[in-house]
């Protein structure tokens, strides 16, 4: 029988669509009643597709709707895929190429500007026009080799950090992070609906999603205002009656560098602490150099995260803010046929325009190195180097780089 790729239409097709992301994704493949009614909400059913074989689905994949802040601090509308699974059974068959080219397709006709995922394998999905945009570091940091002072009480600036429980994290915590997403050096940063606060503060759970209530921080001005928000949990241990404990932050956001280095101040001055792990973090953070001993933060994890592909390029060119003025013709290759062409931006502090043209390139490179390049963490110089991208115009690759390097390094907080 011939496989079948279609869009869910039907409430009753999604438990064998859980049962295929479960397989896909090497979990236990039982899906109860309960937890296809918890999970359903959060599925829209015309931007879900399935392959299926006969009656059993055996690849899935999904998008939703994200706005994704560029340099400059504009919010652009991405089209966000998630749930990308193919059972092993049915490998090798074309499956995903299917459902990838139907969602792609579906986004530019919606108008979203580029399309978004968080790759599990690095292999995967440059060959559909993506490419890896943001990195992501984790650490862990040896309390008392830190070399903070144990007589820390407090911020220094007038400021405040108290705790405070679900209801006022969902009062001040959307209105704080959207202030924070559309800071100017915050490309990459992703925003977070309603549900993601619910599931954060426990008020939405799933049968046995193992979810702990973390303990919640607010950083105040001496004004009063909200200017940070952490939430950690703690891995409670002791050793011969001596403690020792783990932090681990499922997410620290704030305004002001005060007010992140206050939040983290906190978080490493915690009693009967011995490590703090940092969670998703950029990795230009300021953790490691905040401590009187950088060599006490451990780094863990290093590694691409967020990958971007391109849809419509003039409007993810002109929206995006640049440092200096300049001009650069750039000849893309996409094999899709979604995005490729030949575009000529000029840009400025003052804006930009990018219109298609006939000129001669100045830089030639596939569809997806333009995603790497976009949020400004890339090097064209470097692409250069690899091979990437292609200098028609000596030192094109040098100009690109005063264009979109930007001063702190892309970062995306959130899985989704």
């Amino acid at each position: 029988m011939a496989l079948e790729i279609r869009t869910l239409t039907s409430p009753e097709e999604l438990p064998g669509w859980f049962r295929a992301v479960a397989v896909g994704f090497l979990r236990a493949p039982e899906i109860s009643d309960e937890e296809v009614a918890s999970r359903a909400p959060g599925i829209e059913l015309g931007r879900t597709q399935g392959a299926f074989d006969g009656d059993r689905c055996v690849g899935t994949f999904r998008t939703m709707p994200q706005q994704l802040t560029v340099p400059g601090g504009a919010s652009l509308p991405s089209c966000a895929v998630t749930n990308v699974t193919v059972s092993p059974t049915h490998r090798r068959r074309g499956l995903l190429s299917r459902m990838m080219a139907e969602a792609l397709a579906a986004a530019k006709d919606r108008g979203d500007a580029m399309a978004s995922l968080i790759s599990a394998e690095y292999p995967i999905y440059g060959r559909y026009g993506f490419g890896p945009a943001a990195w992501t570091a984790e650490w862990e940091v040896d309390v008392a080799r830190a070399g903070l002072d144990p007589r820390h009480s407090g911020p220094a600036d007038g400021g405040s950090v108290d705790f405070a429980d679900a209801a006022e994290v969902l009062r001040v915590g959307p209105e704080l992070y959207e202030r924070y997403r559309r800071q100017p050096h915050r490309q990459g940063v992703i925003d977070r609906p309603g549900r993601w606060w619910r599931q954060l503060t426990g008020q939405l759970r799933h049968p046995g999603d193992q979810f702990t209530l973390p303990f919640f921080a607010v950083h105040r001005d001496a004004a009063g205002e909200p200017q940070g928000l952490v939430a950690y949990t703690v891995k409670e241990h002791w050793e011969a009656k001596l403690p020792e404990n783990t932090v681990e932050v499922a997410s620290l956001t704030a305004l002001t560098p005060g007010a992140e280095r206050a939040l983290w101040h906190f978080v490493l001055s915690i009693d009967w602490v011995a490590r703090v792990r940092s969670g998703n973090r950029a990795p230009d953070d300021l953790l490691p150099l905040l401590l009187p001993d950088p060599r006490a933060a451990r780094l863990q994890t290093l590694a691409d995260f967020l990958w971007l592909r391109p849809l419509d390029v003039p409007r993810l060119l002109e929206s995006r803010g640049y440092p200096v003025p300049g001009t650069l013709v750039l000849d893309l290759h996409d094999a899709a046929g979604l995005a490729g062409g030949r575009y000529r931006l000029e840009a400025g502090p003052d804006g930009a325009a990018c219109k298609p043209c006939d000129d001669s390139a100045d830089l030639s490179l596939e569809i997806g190195e333009l995603g790497t390049l976009l949020l400004g963490d890339e090097s064209a110089v470097r692409l250069a180097a690899l091979g990437r991208v292609e200098e028609q115009r000596e030192g094109a690759a040098v100009s690109a780089d005063s264009l979109f390097r930007t001063s702190r390094r892309a970062w995306c907080p959130d899985v989704f």
